[in-house]
């Protein structure tokens, strides 16, 4: 029922009317395709499909009609959607571009200036940290260690290292250490918890409470060998969306 409520949030009438279609700059397609399967292809697949309800369908969405609806959603997130501060004006133009341009949509291209008068309407972003800033703590992790076990352990193993405890079970994808940070190098822990919460387990995906996520998302880090601090994660994603995974600098 949840899920169903924030997809239809998500995919619910736009904000303002929609804009008139502008140029489709062809490198900015080339550019907005690879950020895309960077940055959102985890949760809306590259075919632009819903992979899970939470997680709303790009292709034939009406609302990317409206590029001012877009660009606010990536500037500032929307319900488990996070922001994506790390984009600056060119990057948002391209993926903006490459969403209402793709699978059959045709509602036109972004530019820069378009998305820097947005952005200049909306809040300012948050400071952007790193996973090794000491941003769950020590506590929180010990707690993810323990819920972890059961519902995530049979598939991507009790060491996470994606070896299943259950030796009957397909390998599953790694959740710590280099494999991992690697596979989710510039996302932010903000699609991490979304992405968790909305999908794992498969056979269950959103049975856990938020805090059962956060805490094996602070299980994850701390298995990656970053540390701990005074502050636990908190179900927010703007904020979340702010924490940027990477290798140890």
């Amino acid at each position: 029922m949840l899920r169903t409520l924030v997809a239809a949030a998500v995919m619910g009438t736009a904000a303002g009317g929609a804009h008139p279609q502008g140029a489709v700059d062809p490198a900015a397609m080339t550019e907005g395709e690879a950020i895309f399967g960077q940055q959102c292809a985890v949760c809306h697949s590259k075919e632009g499909n819903a992979i899970v309800d939470s997680f709303p369908a790009l292709r034939g969405n009406e609302n990317l009609s409206d590029a001012e609806y877009l660009i606010t959603n990536l500037h500032s997130g929307v319900v488990v959607m996070p922001p994506f501060p790390t984009l600056d004006d060119v990057q948002v133009a391209a993926v903006a571009t490459y969403v209402r341009n793709s699978w059959g949509n045709a509602y036109g291209g972004v530019t820069p200036d378009e998305v820097a008068a947005v952005r200049a309407t909306l809040d300012p972003q948050l400071a952007v940290s790193s996973i090794w800033d000491g941003v769950y703590t020590a506590e929180q992790a010990a707690r993810g260690k323990e819920i972890f076990t059961s519902p995530c352990g049979v598939c991507h193993g009790s060491k996470l290292d994606g070896a299943p405890d259950d030796q009957d079970m397909v390998p599953a994808p790694p959740l710590a250490r280099h494999k991992f940070l690697r596979a989710w190098n510039g996302r932010t822990v903000g699609a991490l918890y979304s992405y968790t919460r909305g999908t794992m387990p498969k056979s269950n995906p959103g049975f856990m409470s938020e805090e059962d996520y956060l805490a094996i998302v602070a299980h994850m880090l701390a298995m990656s060998g970053a540390p701990a601090g005074d502050v636990p994660l908190q179900d927010d994603v703007v904020a979340l969306g702010h924490i940027v995974i990477g290798p140890k600098p």
